[in-house]
């Protein structure tokens, strides 16, 4: 056995059983990485995957004992390889974060230039995507965090912190009828008041929509949703164009910047929501990782996040 079939079978997995894709991915033959997972199996006497014909349908029951073996076995080889980056070159390397376009554009613009200022030698890069995306960027080692909604802590295999509290907000142009109704001393926003109109919001796997969509359900309404977006510049856009109205993060609205529109508080019925950063459990993460993740939540002190990495204490 050897390193190089531990990393062609686990390859291969991620890759959906595909051996072209896992050959692409490492930079190799498909006949090369096929005959690796033949030896290899032929060394533990065990079928490790399910086959039609040449192809590869999946797991065989023993492949997924092993299967969870061999990821272990090479999460702890990339963590000696940190461990050496950690020591040789302290303060240079790579942080790669995913996360939605809500966090790229209104949460990170107030941590990131801090961050460079202290780590000048670190590469970051922003990987975009819906949460279910950014959870398996993270469980595959594409990516060192993510940072969505509450989503992301029903992902088996993950570690989460709580980051932020939020609430959603609709927002309408200056003078639509609900602008008007929202400058009476009285005026209470109500799921009644924006069924009456069209809706631009999220698409369903983004921001909290689910509890916007049960919202309505629970009091029997159907709201008109005209468009989905992934992202709140898109839905303002939208609004700003006299689409509908719109139902979005309450941290994407900028008074000084979006001039053009007036924002409704709508907390009272969304609720409130928690986004949260994601780290696989068992990795090892550099000090600039641990120091990243206190600026973007200052009430999460490295130590407290580097316990949780290695399964000291829950931080739930």
């Amino acid at each position: 056995m050897n390193l190089q079939q531990f990393r062609f079978v686990r390859e291969t997995i991620r890759r959906n059983f595909n051996l072209t894709d896992a050959a692409r991915s490492l930079f190799t033959s498909q006949p090369g990485v096929s005959k690796a997972i033949l030896e290899f199996e032929s060394e533990l006497g065990v079928q490790i995957f399910e086959r039609h014909g040449k192809r590869i349908k999946g797991l065989t029951k023993p492949g997924h004992a092993v299967a969870q073996v061999v990821d272990r076995i090479m999460r702890e080889v990339d963590n000696l390889k940190k461990v050496s980056d950690e020591f040789a070159r302290r303060d240079e390397g790579s942080l790669v974060i995913a996360c939605t376009h809500t966090q790229a554009r209104y949460v990170l613009p107030k941590v990131i230039p801090e961050f460079r200022k202290l780590f000048p030698r670190v590469h970051l890069s922003l990987a975009e995507g819906s949460p279910r995306h950014l959870a398996e960027m993270v469980l595959h080692e594409q990516a060192d965090l993510a940072i969505a909604t509450e989503s992301l802590a029903l992902t088996p295999g993950l570690e989460t912190l709580p980051c932020y509290s939020w609430d959603h907000t609709v927002v309408v142009r200056p003078d639509h009828p609900l602008a008007e109704l929202s400058r009476q001393k009285d005026f209470a926003l109500t799921l009644e008041h924006i069924a009456s109109y069209p809706v631009v919001t999220y698409d369903r796997a983004f921001s909290g929509r689910r509890s916007v969509d049960d919202a309505f359900e629970k009091r029997g309404l159907r709201p008109d949703i005209v468009l989905e977006a992934v992202d709140a510049d898109v839905i303002k856009t939208y609004v700003d164009v006299g689409m509908g109205i719109g139902i979005i993060a309450g941290v994407a609205f900028e008074p000084l910047r979006d001039v053009n529109l007036v924002s409704l508080p709508a907390g009272h019925l969304f609720g409130t929501h928690t986004t949260r950063i994601a780290i696989k459990s068992g990795v090892f993460l550099r000090d600039y990782v641990y120091t990243f993740i206190s600026m973007l939540a200052p009430e999460l002190e490295p130590e407290r996040v580097r316990d949780l990495v290695e399964g000291r204490q829950d931080c739930a």
